[in-house]
């Protein structure tokens, strides 16, 4: 979330110190834009996912799966745009993230969510 509010405050690189080169062959004039999806899809998104797992909730197991997902593309837009670094190891760290991310979302559907499971009530004796 911090990134993408740096950079939608910033938009031309005057928070966080990047190029606008970088920006060279991407649809984007500005870092505006791709900060409003850093900030609410993978800042956002998480936390949302994050209590709606806490609360047990039907759809956390795949809203789980899909910011892994999310954060996967992000990533690979990412290197295909701005080219892959590891200094700082930031993109291998979130890389690694996306695919543990994805994974508990198989897992947990793989599993079938406790939450997603119908009880039933044993038959009452009259």
């Amino acid at each position: 979330m911090g990134g993408g509010l740096a950079l939608m405050l910033g938009p031309h690189g005057e928070i966080l110190p990047l190029p606008m080169s970088l920006l060279d062959g991407s649809p984007f004039a500005t870092y505006f834009a791709p900060g409003l999806v850093l900030f609410s899809v993978l800042g956002c998104g998480p936390l949302i996912v994050a209590v709606l797992a806490w609360r047990s909730h039907r759809w956390a197991p795949y809203l789980t799966l899909l910011v892994g997902v999310a954060l996967l593309i992000w990533m690979a837009v990412e290197v295909a745009v701005v080219g892959y670094s590891n200094s700082p190891p930031l993109q291998p760290i979130y890389i690694v993230l996306g695919v543990l991310i994805s994974a508990v979302g198989i897992a947990w559907l793989r599993q079938g969510a406790p939450s997603a499971r119908t009880t039933v009530a044993p038959p009452r004796e009259h």
